[in-house]
Parts: structure tokens; C-alpha cells; sequence
């Protein structure tokens, strides 16, 4: 389990050892992990029952009754990993390819080395179109925003990633180089950036707070410095804080 720094939110996760949860399917996600670990602990003392029932009938000169005792955990392990597979895979599921809704707030997340760029829509809710001969940093336009593109004017860039608490939040995850890791323990996320690929993740933030962004894939030598803080407000600051960025077409 990888921690952020500290946050500055106050609510609590449910379990003391994990960070905070600050989402709204954080608690889904904590039960199944300490569901998890209970059954783990269960396993382990199974075993441990196996291995001293199976000394014991051996002491005994009654090894013939050994196999059919582990015919019963083993099929009860087989069906807990199923179980516990199947409920995973819903759960991973339901932030990957259930749709967000359609008040969704539109945000897109790109990886490269060795920062992470938030680019957010204008009024007309439409990301302008990128273009890779037109990536320069230096010019100011890292994520090769066409400036040809009328949707591209009021779209805004940013190195922090602010959202709304209590607001769907529809995430679109690019990579313009290699394989980086998005992880954001308080929010229960963690993805993939892939190049070529285009990744939705939607979630809602409930608890206000700072938090951290990390790439939890090594993808250079830069790796150690790539993070960005992740802020998430009341409705009325981040429409604040919004307004107060630079579009596109006045960077």
C-alpha cells in the first residue's frame, strides 16, 4: 500500500492502517480489502489445522485418512477465490466501464516525462483536438493543443488537479510516451497510462482535502519527482478557481 502525504481532510477511513477515504465507492472498495484479509487469516489457520491433523493421524499409523481431509478446504478455497475474484472484478469494473453520468464533469489527465498536465473544457463542454507535431513545452503547449480548433480556445491547462466534492467526475487518461502509473490512495484509484490508449475513469470525491497524485510505474529517471497535488473543494470554490485559469487562447 503506497500513502500519500498528509492531508488536510479530517473525515477518517474506516480502517486505521489505510489512508483516508475521500470517494464515494472508497467504502466498497476498504470492506472487500478487509474481507480479503479475514479470509487470508482464516486460510492460514486452516492450514495450520491440516498440517497438525495430518501429523497427528500420522503418529497414529493412520496416514489413508490424510487425502480425504484436504479434499474439503481445497474445494473451499477454490470457491472463496472465485467469489472473491468475481466481486473484484465488478468492482474495478464499475469505475472502468460502467458510463459516467451525463452531468459528469469532463477532465482529462495526460502522463509524460515527468509531469502530469489537467486540461479542462469551456462552456462548450468539448476538448479541443492535440496534434503530436504540435507537443512543445517550451512554446507553452505541452499537450499539443491545435489552436486552429475552435473547442480548443476556452480549454484550460493546469499542473494541479482541483475537483468539485460531492460532483461525478468523468476522468480521461492519456500518455504521450511510456507507461505511467496514476495512483491517488484517498480517492481508491489507481490506473494505468498507456500510449495509444485512451482510459475513462469516473468517480466522486466526497471529502474536501489535499491530497497527492502519484505515478506508481518506473518510467525513467525523473520518475521520483513526477507527483502533483490533487485538491478537491466545495462547489463554489471550484467554480472560483476555474475562472481564475488562463484559456488556451490567452496563455
Amino acid at each position: 500500500m503506497i500513502l500519500a502525504s498528509a492531508p488536510t481532510a479530517t473525515s477518517p477511513s474506516a480502517f486505521w492502517y489505510l489512508p483516508i477515504d475521500a470517494a464515494a465507492h472508497g467504502p466498497a472498495l476498504d470492506h472487500h480489502l478487509l474481507l480479503n484479509l479475514w479470509i487470508a487469516l482464516a486460510l492460514l489457520t486452516l492450514a495450520h489445522l491440516i498440517l497438525f491433523t495430518g501429523l497427528i493421524l500420522r503418529l497414529r499409523s493412520e496416514p489413508t485418512h490424510i487425502g480425504r481431509i484436504e479434499y474439503l478446504p481445497l474445494a473451499i478455497i477454490t470457491t472463496l477465490f472465485i467469489a472473491l475474484a468475481v466481486r473484484a472484478e465488478s468492482l474495478w469494473a464499475a469505475n472502468r466501464y460502467t458510463g459516467p453520468s451525463r452531468t459528469a464533469l469532463q477532465i482529462e489527465v495526460t502522463g509524460v516525462q515527468f509531469a502530469w498536465y489537467f486540461r479542462y473544457p469551456g462552456p462548450d463542454a468539448t476538448f479541443g483536438v492535440t496534434r503530436p507535431q504540435l507537443v512543445s513545452a517550451a512554446e507553452a503547449n505541452p499537450l499539443g493543443i491545435d489552436p486552429a480548433d475552435p473547442h480548443s480556445i476556452d480549454d484550460r491547462v493546469t499542473s494541479k488537479l482541483v475537483l468539485p466534492a460531492n460532483r461525478e467526475i468523468d476522468l480521461t487518461l492519456r500518455s504521450q510516451d511510456v507507461i505511467h502509473g496514476l495512483s491517488i490512495p484517498e480517492l481508491r484509484l489507481k490506473q494505468n497510462a498507456i500510449p495509444g490508449q485512451t482510459v475513462h475513469l469516473h468517480f466522486t470525491a466526497t471529502t474536501p482535502g489535499t491530497y497527492a497524485l502519484l505515478c506508481t510505474q518506473l518510467c525513467g529517471l525523473g520518475h521520483f519527482r513526477m507527483n502533483a497535488t490533487v485538491q478537491v473543494v466545495p462547489w463554489g470554490d471550484y467554480i472560483g478557481w476555474l475562472a481564475s485559469q488562463p484559456t488556451e487562447a490567452h496563455q
